[in-house]
């Protein structure tokens, strides 16, 4: 039943809904990721998949503290 009532929530408010959903899996990603890399040991040379993880979590952090406002100031 829980599929059935996201789905009443995607049909009257989809950008929200859209944006907690891809929230919450984001997050998923980057700890499961974070949790990856570390059992890899510390990174050695240029560290390119730090990098990446890294550079995910702020385009996630950006979105919500810059992106988000500016659309609810623009309704």
């Amino acid at each position: 039943m829980v599929i059935v009532g996201i789905a009443a929530q995607f049909r009257t408010h989809p950008v929200a809904t859209t944006l907690e959903l891809g929230s919450v899996l984001v997050c998923c990603l980057l700890f499961a990721g974070t949790f990856v890399l570390l059992s890899s040991g510390l990174p050695t040379g240029r560290g390119d998949a730090w990098l990446v993880l890294i550079g995910a979590g702020v385009a996630f952090v950006l979105v919500w503290t810059v992106l988000v406002p500016l659309y609810e100031r623009m309704l």
